[in-house]
């Protein structure tokens, strides 16, 4: 039997890919009761391709015993393109059919950092005019209470 191909997805993180992978299913019914590829092999083999503007990248074998995992591919380069392909494989069995390619765009920073420094740029922002217009006003510069003796006029 052939096994695959996995169900993948991916998102993008800082300067990484996090690569979901769902094993496929299989068509092993024991008293009627389907049976897991991990139930049958105990152990399978997954290979991440990525695919990059220099080409295609085969990444070493891992080994998993769960039927729905994630890993991350770290230290890419921001704003660019990545296509993942995963394939499993057995020890008694390496016929396999891989998965669709999934593409995303590598991000530099996390959208929702993004979001804090803009935060807590308008906050430090805020603080500083603040502090600046106290001390004008505290110098007699603007908002003058009290009009200035005609001594010092």
């Amino acid at each position: 039997a052939t096994l695959g191909p996995p169900e993948v997805n991916i998102s993008s993180c800082r300067n990484c890919i996090n690569v979901t992978i769902k094993l496929p299913t299989s068509h092993l019914r024991i008293h009627k009761t389907l049976q897991s590829l991990i139930d049958i092999y105990g152990v399978l083999e997954y290979s991440i391709t990525l695919k990059t503007l220099d080409g295609d990248h085969k990444r070493p074998p891992e080994e998993t015993t769960k039927e729905t995992f994630s890993t991350v591919i770290d230290e890419l380069y921001p704003n660019r393109n990545y296509c993942v392909s995963v394939m499993v494989t057995a020890s008694i069995n390496r016929r396999s059919i891989p998965s669709a390619w999934k593409c995303v765009t590598v991000n530099t920073v996390a959208q929702q950092d993004y979001n804090m420094v803009t935060v807590a740029g308008a906050v430090c922002f805020s603080l500083v005019l603040a502090g600046a217009l106290k001390c004008l006003h505290a110098g007699g510069y603007i908002l003058r209470n009290k009009s200035l003796p005609h001594t010092l006029v």
